[in-house]
């Protein structure tokens, strides 16, 4: 059977890992991480946050330039998260003729006409615009503040737009 549920792109720095805050946030604990993508750096990562993806009524998938590092250093260390589906990016961080941000046309492509959710703290208006001309499915555009990350009130955002959806009844907050 199909995953008919609409696709949740996560990027890390900036939704999980809160890179602008002041100080590690509460709730989140700091994290010694190394990998080819992203050498050595300390991130805040909340533990809690696995559970609460996982209950979304989403399909998730890895939308960071961690690519499948994330799966390992991020998802299944720190967040408990199972596997996840991944964006690999081609010409990372080149910019865009249009001036979108230069994830923008490979998250939609990667879409392939599913309705998707994305969050990232890098997502502008000229993004939410180009996908709403360019993708035909209902797409969530959904930007998260650096300096604090997820919190509650983006979690009830997204669930609030998959129930719009007519996914997501019946689940709980």
């Amino acid at each position: 059977m199909t995953d008919e549920r609409p696709l949740l792109m996560l990027d890390v720095d900036g939704p999980l890992n809160p890179w602008a805050a002041p100080g590690c946030p509460p709730g989140y604990r700091t994290y010694v991480v190394t990998g080819l993508q992203v050498g050595t750096l300390s991130v805040w990562l909340n533990p809690a946050h696995g559970e609460r993806l996982q209950r979304l009524p989403y399909h998730l998938v890895w939308a960071t330039t961690w690519m499948h590092e994330a799966n390992v250093v991020v998802g299944g260390r720190a967040l408990g998260l199972p596997t996840l589906e991944v964006i690999e990016w081609t010409g990372m961080h080149l910019p865009d003729p249009d001036g979108l941000y230069w994830k923008t046309r490979q998250v939609v492509a990667w879409a392939a006409g599913r309705p998707f959710a994305w969050v990232d703290d890098e997502i502008g208006e000229a993004d939410r615009e180009w996908v709403a001309a360019h993708h035909d499915a209902p797409a969530l555009l959904h930007w998260v503040d650096p300096r604090v990350g997820l919190v509650e009130e983006d979690f009830v955002a997204l669930e609030r737009w998959a129930d719009g959806l007519g996914h997501g009844e019946g689940r709980s907050a």
